[in-house]
C-alpha cells in the first residue's frame, strides 16, 4: 500500500483481526453486485469505503423517484439514468482509486458464466426468486461464496452460501427451485426505508469477513431481522443432501 491508501485505511489497519494483509486482500479483491437498489445501494458503498479493489454493479433498471425513499446511492439527478451508472458515479465520488464497472443489463446464465470466473465473492442484492435461483446455481458452479440478503415489508433476511466449504448448504437447500413462490415486490407490499440500509449493510460486512477470512460469517445460518419488534433471529440451516443444485449428484 502506498501512503495515501496507509491513512486513508489507517482505521481498519489497527483491527488485529485486518490490519495491512487484510486490507491488501481488501484491495485485490473483485467483489460482483447484483442488484443496485435499496439492498446493493447500502452495500456498495460500504465496499467502496472499505477499499474493495474492483466492484461490478449489474442491473438493468433505471432509477425512479419511488426508489429514492431508500436506495441511497441514487439521488433527483439520478432520475432516468441506469442504477449501474448512477451507482457508479456514486461509488467513484466515494473512492476515486476504485474500479467501478457497470453493467446495465439483467443477470442471465451467460454473464453470470462471463462474470464469476474473475470474481471473488457475490452479493445477491435482487429482489425476485428467480434471479435468487439463478445466481446461487451459478456460484455453486464457480465455487464462489454467495452474500444473499432479501427485504421486504419490515423483514429482512440474510445469510451466507461458501460452495468452497463442503457443509455449506446453497440457498436452494433452504428454498427448493421446484417449489411456487408468489413474487411480491416492494411496489405492491411496502418496504421500511431503513430496512434495506441493515441488510445491506450486514450483506457489506459478511463479504469483507469472508474476503479476509475472520470471524464466524453467517455460513450454515440465516439471520432474520424484525424492524417492528427490533428483533433478530437466527436459524441453523443444513446442507440438504437431496438438493438439486449441491446435492451429492452435483
Amino acid at each position: 500500500m502506498n501512503d495515501e491508501q496507509l491513512l486513508r485505511y489507517s482505521r481498519h489497519l489497527l483491527l488485529e483481526e485486518i490490519d495491512v494483509a487484510g486490507q491488501e486482500k481488501l484491495l485485490g479483491s473483485h467483489v460482483l453486485i447484483i442488484g443496485a437498489g435499496g439492498l446493493g445501494s447500502a452495500a456498495a458503498p460500504y465496499l467502496a469505503a472499505a477499499g474493495i479493489g474492483k466492484i461490478t454493479l449489474v442491473d438493468h433498471d433505471q432509477v425512479e423517484l419511488t426508489n429514492l425513499q431508500r436506495q441511497i446511492m441514487h439521488t433527483q439527478i439520478s432520475i432516468g439514468k441506469t442504477k449501474v451508472e448512477s451507482g457508479k458515479q456514486f461509488l467513484q465520488s466515494l473512492n476515486p482509486a476504485l474500479t467501478i464497472n457497470a453493467i446495465a443489463e439483467k443477470a442471465s446464465e451467460d454473464l453470470l458464466n462471463r462474470l464469476l470466473p474473475t470474481a471473488h465473492l457475490v452479493l445477491d442484492c435482487t429482489d425476485n426468486f428467480a434471479a435468487r435461483q439463478l445466481i446461487n446455481q451459478a456460484c455453486f458452479i464457480h465455487k464462489i461464496p454467495l452474500v444473499s440478503g432479501s427485504a421486504l415489508k419490515f423483514d429482512g433476511q440474510l445469510s451466507v452460501f461458501d460452495s468452497r466449504n463442503k457443509t455449506s448448504p446453497c440457498y436452494a437447500c433452504l428454498f427448493s427451485p421446484d417449489e411456487q413462490f408468489e413474487e411480491v415486490s416492494c411496489a405492491s407490499m411496502g418496504i421500511f426505508s431503513p430496512l434495506v440500509g441493515i441488510i445491506g449493510a450486514m450483506q457489506a460486512a459478511q463479504a469483507l469477513q469472508v474476503l479476509i477470512g475472520f470471524g464466524q460469517p453467517l455460513v450454515g445460518r440465516m439471520l432474520l431481522w424484525n424492524a417492528i419488534n427490533t428483533q433478530i433471529d437466527e436459524i441453523r440451516v443444513a446442507r440438504n443432501a437431496a438438493c438439486k443444485v449441491c446435492g451429492p449428484q452435483n
